[in-house]
């Protein structure tokens, strides 16, 4: 579109969903808050964070998105454009590798559902003698939508680790993940780095079509189109499943694609390729949710009505 600012960090993928859903100019407003600096206000809200969402592509290529937690504090700036995180993932966890290799494309997330407040940072990790730093090559916030309000009551310092490895779910991870109002999503388009973002909705609005294809809608967000772009160019996925009462996290790594209707409505259809159940030390249980206003209503059947679509 001529004249429309187009921030570098939008590659082919994003600027080609704007495209097709028509909003190049706004995405191009939008894109300017994405810096590579961690302003002062983002550096506070860091270090009150219990946990960090991490997403990277294993050894073997498989993208996941894997749940850190430690005190406030365990994950903070040390500089314009650097986080330190204290620790590491617990053993078994599918990427507790790649967080332990220099180089290692990364995308994180942290979400504070005390306050529906959420800060997302994509760089390279650099290992460090009590866990790993992430030079930032992307900084940017989101607005609360779609985040369900929580607060924390009690930390759980025993853990049994991995629990359960798959290639689908089983009949209780089906239940676990229709009963979700929240997961996140990390995708990547190789040269241009990995994301990390969320999904929020009312309990439902993932469907589980078979024990290996889950479906969910793309509500309105930014305009930006981060995850959908990524997908565009490369349909690696990895999913994490957080279980807010228990502390318990399901993983999945897979393939997405994008349905678009004719309506304006976009789908995300997943195939699972891989699954990881586990309940690990030092997580934190949280209470039952005050869902955000702006999660649209279900309908009766669910909010397809078809699985064909």
């Amino acid at each position: 579109m001529n004249g429309v600012l187009v921030p570098r960090a939008y590659h082919a993928g994003p600027l080609a969903v704007q495209d097709r859903v028509g909003v190049r100019e706004l995405a191009g407003h939008v894109g300017r808050s994405i810096g590579t600096q961690i302003k002062d206000v983002a550096a506070a809200f860091l270090g009150l964070q219990p946990h960090l969402v991490v997403g990277a592509a294993d050894a073997s290529g498989r993208m996941w998105a894997s749940l850190l937690t430690g005190p406030p504090g365990f994950v903070r700036a040390t500089g314009p454009d650097r986080i330190t995180v204290a620790g590491g993932l617990p053993e078994g966890d599918p990427l507790a590798g790649a967080l332990a290799a220099a180089g290692t494309p990364v995308g994180t997330i942290a979400l504070d559902p005390r306050t529906r407040r959420r800060m997302r940072l994509n760089g390279t990790l650099e290992p460090t003698g009590r866990g790993f730093a992430v030079r930032a090559e992307q900084v940017f916030a989101n607005c609360p939508k779609y985040l369900q309000k929580r607060q924390p009551l009690e930390l759980l310092p025993e853990g049994a680790g991995v629990v359960r490895r798959g290639h689908g779910l089983t009949p209780g991870q089906e239940l676990a993940v229709r009963a979700a109002d929240t997961f996140f999503v990390a995708t990547t388009a190789e040269a241009d780095g990995v994301d990390a973002s969320h999904r929020g909705g009312l309990p439902g609005f993932v469907e589980v079509l078979s024990p290996t294809e889950l479906l969910w809608p793309d509500y309105a967000g930014n305009a930006m189109f981060l995850t959908l772009g990524n997908l565009a160019a490369d349909e690696r996925a990895g999913l994490l499943f957080p279980d807010w009462e228990s502390g318990a996290v399901l993983q999945l790594s897979g393939r997405a694609r994008t349905e678009f209707g004719a309506d304006g409505e976009r789908w995300v259809r997943f195939t699972v390729e891989s699954a990881v159940e586990g309940v690990h030390p030092g997580r934190l249980r949280w209470s039952a949710p005050e869902y955000s206003p702006a999660s649209p209503p279900l309908s009766p059947g669910g909010h397809l009505g078809s699985t064909t679509r």
